[in-house]
């Protein structure tokens, strides 16, 4: 069996998560990354490849130093670089069961395989919040998958690591419409009386469309007790404000969770009850929000196991190291954000007079772990999410390349995701026309057509993941060198 599968099986399956994270805050990370370095250097040929190029030998790397002087991994210089199998442990894909598939800046996919063993390390992130938030294995739950799916990271992954937590002996049974609201409606109007409670997981827009929805299709939210477990981009307070008000739900550190996931590694890490606490006093105070974070606005705050995934930080945007299908070590993600220890976070958190772990033991018993945080605003190459599906600059001016409409602009634009007064969610793109041209009726029409059709032909988390009627993006035409989005003198960028 891959990767002592058996041994690992019975060590999920015979252990609390209390202890398995109580261990994470007594082992030492360190030690576990560097024999996690060595392993993937010895067993994974693409990887000596790649350390031979750089001129590094696997046998002076001893010390933490000599880990975070190794070279980053990226999808150009890696991924691209060398063929999935030589990514692999042993350079075969035996072992691994099932691949999913992801789309970069070009469209092109990029294939993860996974085996049992990586899905196990991902199942305990679940764990942990079916444990500390929803307190699973007090109460019969129904888990309503609502990420897309097929080859996605999000359904097919979410549904896996449910099911192990069944095997494990919680109260969990998962039911799996994708995103597909009739089908939701109709799981939910069926089962949800069976159970004590009802869990959504899904990207965040896409559930606040299910709630809204719901009493059309004669779903009283009020009369469940519900929770949201989110995934795919950053939320505001406002927005978990809005669906506790419109689906009734009754514990504020608790009953809306936020993952921080990736198709390259799973669940890095997961907001828990403390992270929420944070959280929201931050909210209520940005200038102390701006001195733990560096900006005002709020990042997605997490706490993850430091043995699973090993986070560091360059130039203020996210690098970790973690055992899956294919091996991470140093891969950077490019999502900005940063690291802050357990301890670190208490007392900044103190000398601001907070304290979120009363805040947190005045809801319940649950939800406090010596872990430590990562926080995360989103990519830092300029791509915006949008339901999930992360939309790249090059997919957009693709679009804007096309005969019917290059003739009038320069190429230069701008996206964004907008949330409306209803926290819904828009894709607004503000386009540069050409020196001297007046938009022709019809061309912002055109504009925005042939980008949603460039969208849609490259990247498939986006025809799969944004619902159709929210698939053609709000074109604004602007003239040239408008000052508030194509400024003349300053390096252009492409996203808000």
């Amino acid at each position: 069996m891959r990767r002592d599968l058996r041994a690992r099986l019975d060590a999920f399956l015979g252990t609390p998560i209390g202890e398995v994270l109580d261990g994470a805050s007594r082992t030492d990370p360190e030690e576990a990354v560097l024999a996690l370095f060595h392993e993937v250097a010895g067993d994974v040929p693409a990887y000596r490849q790649f350390l031979a190029m750089h001129g590094v030998a696997p046998a002076e790397v001893r010390e933490i130093a000599d880990f975070k002087r190794l070279p980053l991994l990226n999808r150009d210089n890696y991924l691209g670089r060398f063929p999935l199998a030589e990514r692999c442990r042993g350079g075969t894909l035996a072992g691994l069961e099932i691949i999913a598939m992801s789309s970069g800046s070009t469209g092109e996919p990029t294939p993860w395989p996974r085996g049992l063993v990586d899905e196990l390390e991902i199942a305990a992130r679940f764990e942990q919040v079916f444990f500390d938030n929803f307190e699973a294995d007090r109460r019969s739950t129904l888990a309503v998958v609502c990420f897309p799916l097929g080859t996605w990271i999000g359904g097919m992954y979410t549904a896996s690591c449910c099911r192990h937590l069944a095997a494990k002996g919680y109260s969990l049974v998962t039911v799996t419409p994708g995103n597909q609201k009739p089908e939701i409606y109709r799981v939910v109007t069926s089962l949800a009386a069976g159970f004590e409670q009802v869990v959504l997981l899904g990207y965040p827009p896409f559930l606040k469309d299910v709630i809204d929805g719901g009493e059309a299709a004669g779903i009283d939210w009020h009369k469940l007790r519900l929770g949201l477990v989110l995934a795919g981009e950053v939320v505001s307070e406002e927005w978990r404000a809005l669906m506790r008000e419109r689906a009734g739900l009754r514990r504020p550190l608790h009953d809306v969770v936020s993952l921080y996931g990736t198709a390259d590694a799973g669940v890095l890490g997961n907001e828990t009850p403390l992270a929420s606490a944070i959280r929201g006093a931050l909210a209520r105070d940005p200038d102390a929000a701006r001195a733990l974070f560096g900006e005002a606005r709020l990042p997605t705050l997490v706490q993850y196991d430091p043995r699973s995934r090993y986070f560091e930080t360059h130039e203020r945007t996210l690098l970790f190291s973690g055992d899956n299908g294919v091996p991470l070590v140093r891969y950077h993600i490019s999502d900005q954000g940063g690291v802050i220890g357990y301890e670190d976070m208490l007392d900044f958190c103190r000398a601001r007079g907070l304290d979120p772990v009363a805040e947190v033991a005045a809801q319940g018993e649950r939800g406090v772990h010596a872990l430590p945080f990562a926080y995360v605003f989103g990519r830092s190459h300029f791509a915006v999410s949008f339901y999930g599906a992360n939309i790249f600059p090059e997919m957009v001016a693709i679009g804007l390349e096309q005969p019917a409409v290059s003739d009038h602009v320069t190429g230069k634009f701008v996206m964004e995701v907008v949330a409306d007064a209803d926290q819904g969610r828009e894709l607004r793109i503000a386009v540069e026309l050409a020196e001297g041209v007046r938009a022709p009726a019809g061309l912002r029409e055109r504009v925005a057509e042939a980008i949603q059709a460039s969208l849609l032909r490259l990247c498939s988390e986006f025809a799969a993941y944004a619902p159709s009627a929210r698939q053609l993006p709000r074109v604004t035409l602007l003239a040239a060198r408008d000052p508030a989005y194509f400024p003349v003198g300053v390096k252009h960028r492409y996203s808000r």
